[in-house]
């Protein structure tokens, strides 16, 4: 395993030496990110403020799927799959399990479809721009929002597509307000984790929905509403993004948005010529007596990024692959099944059901104030471990080990307290679930702009989500475990899914090795290979 740990050793020296990348000085690269946030502070506060409304008001609001159903069961959705049955004491009762498997089975395709097309959403972004890839996702969402206003008791199956259009539409709005935490250099990704805050609290939307439905305002009324709020998402579009990407770190004089003067777009437009540079360009090498690899480069010549199929094959993305899709797996089948969970704890209580059902979406709330927790917690860590003189990549990548810890940690929390059947210990559970719903994609987020290059985020972003959307299938027999096989009762899936929780501590480990090992990495490059100094070769190491 020791010859596959390296992590792109050129950079590492490159950082270390303070030499340039792309052609600019980490000097220059910090002046010019402080220049442009002093210069541009106005519009940069106005499309982070506005960003995060965006994501708060309607990026995922699928995941307030249990106030949703609330309502619709009201409605009286799938009520024909509710039948009635004659229980051991000749006691009439109504089984509505075929209406909640047919809901859950409506979020579980969302879900599946959310993550499994992100890695096409994140080519558009990353090919076409930001323009292209909101206008696909506005598209997306208002056709889901009419698809709900339309749709009635005696036409449930419109939900399968509608829920699933609104999703991806979001995760849409999510993957192009991201890279505002580009222009706030030393806080990125702190500002990062924070999307993901107001992105995981959006689901209290639908509990507004059924607040509001409970005082007289139709179900109907409310979504008309969103579809007609696509207004302001095409007018954010235009005005306060960037047609292309914003860039890390900022070229001097860069400003975006339709009231661009002809010098910025110029500006955008170099950049983007930059990009593609960086992902061609070839370096200049060659080899010494001893075996070694000596850069040759002057100030201005780009550096060659580790190509996408190389990222792809490092440890650093599977494990990262195995760590989001086994925590978003527990965390969303929790989410699938809360409302027979609620009501079977609760014994039928239709006020117990409504009162539980309302803290969960209470709680979810609470997501726009934790996810910056862990943006801050990698901020800080990463400023720490830079005053002890490691290099901007090392330090970034020693405090993503105790972010990605600390999240595992608090996910193998919730599950433990969710395989507990009673009914109180539940508020605990909706705490620990938001905490960690937060840390987990916050924290997915960073990593990837931390440990790979930023020309590939969307596309890494997308793939990751894409594959792991392959694990949720397993919601699908899992669901049919619940609801056949243990007649309802999820305590041994649950016992299982925290046993498997476990498994991604993998990960934080072996980022800290993996960091551990660098220094021995950077003396092995920098002299030559001695019979017990094993030269490690530079790049990603590959499975």
């Amino acid at each position: 395993m020791a010859e596959k740990d390296g992590e792109m050793e050129e950079e590492t020296a490159r950082q270390n030496q303070g030499s340039p990348q792309l052609g600019y000085t980490n000097q220059q690269n910090a002046g010019r990110t402080v220049g442009c946030c002093s210069k541009f502070k106005l519009r940069d506060w106005l499309t982070l403020v506005s960003g995060l409304v965006e994501c708060l008001c309607f990026a995922g609001v699928v995941f307030g799927w249990a106030s949703l159903v609330y309502v619709l069961k009201a409605e009286g959705y799938f009520s024909d799959f509710c039948l009635n049955t004659t229980a051991a004491n000749s006691t009439v009762f109504t089984d509505c399990s075929g209406q909640d498997e047919q809901f859950a089975l409506i979020f579980t395709l969302a879900s599946f479809l959310n993550s499994f097309c992100a890695f096409l959403l994140g080519y558009v972004f990353d090919c076409y721009g930001t323009t292209v890839a909101r206008i696909l996702g506005i598209s997306l969402y208002t056709t889901g929002t009419l698809l709900v206003a339309v749709s009635s008791a005696a036409m449930s199956s419109l939900l399968y597509p509608a829920i699933s259009f609104i999703d991806v539409g979001g995760v849409l709005f999510l993957m192009t307000n991201i890279q505002v935490g580009n222009l706030f250099g030393p806080y990125r990704s702190t500002v990062i984790t924070l999307y993901n805050g107001p992105y995981d609290s959006s689901s209290s939307i639908f509990l507004i929905f059924k607040v509001l439905y409970e005082n007289g305002i139709s179900l109907r009324s409310s979504f008309l509403f969103m579809s007609a709020c696509s207004v302001i998402h095409l007018l954010r579009t235009f005005l306060l993004l960037p047609k292309t990407h914003i860039p890390y770190p900022l070229p001097e004089g860069y400003t975006y948005g339709m009231s661009c003067s002809r010098q910025s777009k110029s500006l955008e437009l170099k950049e983007m010529k930059r990009e593609d540079a960086s992902e061609s360009a070839e370096i200049e090498t060659h080899t010494d007596p001893s075996g070694g690899e000596d850069l040759l480069q002057s100030e201005y010549t780009p550096v060659k990024e580790p190509s996408f199929s190389c990222c792809v094959q490092s440890w650093f993305f599977l494990f990262h692959l195995v760590w989001l899709s086994l925590m978003q797996l527990r965390l969303f089948l929790f989410i699938d099944i809360l409302n027979p969970i609620i009501d079977r704890l609760a014994e039928g209580d239709p006020t117990l059901v409504s009162r539980y059902t309302n803290a969960f979406g209470f709680t979810q709330l609470c997501g726009v104030f934790c996810a910056p927790w862990n943006g801050l917690l990698l901020d800080r860590q990463k400023r720490t471990w830079q005053a002890k003189g490691k290099t901007e990549k090392e330090a970034g990548l020693r405090s993503c080990a105790l972010s990605l810890f600390i999240t595992t940690v608090i996910c193998l929390l919730f599950s433990v307290c969710a395989c507990i059947p009673v009914l109180p210990l539940q508020y605990l559970t909706f705490a620990l679930q938001v905490i960690s719903t937060s840390f987990l994609f916050g924290g997915n987020a960073a990593f990837i702009s931390i440990a790979f290059p930023s020309c590939h985020y969307g596309k890494l972003y997308g793939l990751i989500s894409s594959l792991s959307a392959v694990v949720l299938l397993a919601q699908f027999p899992l669901l049919r475990l619940v609801n056949d096989t243990l007649q309802g009762d999820p305590l041994y899936v649950n016992v299982g899914l925290t046993l498997l929780t476990v498994v991604p501590l993998i990960h934080p480990l072996y980022v800290h090795l993996h960091c551990r090992r660098l220094p021995i990495q950077r003396d092995c490059q920098q002299e030559a290979p001695k019979p017990n100094c094993l030269y490690l070769r530079p790049g990603y190491a590959r499975f």
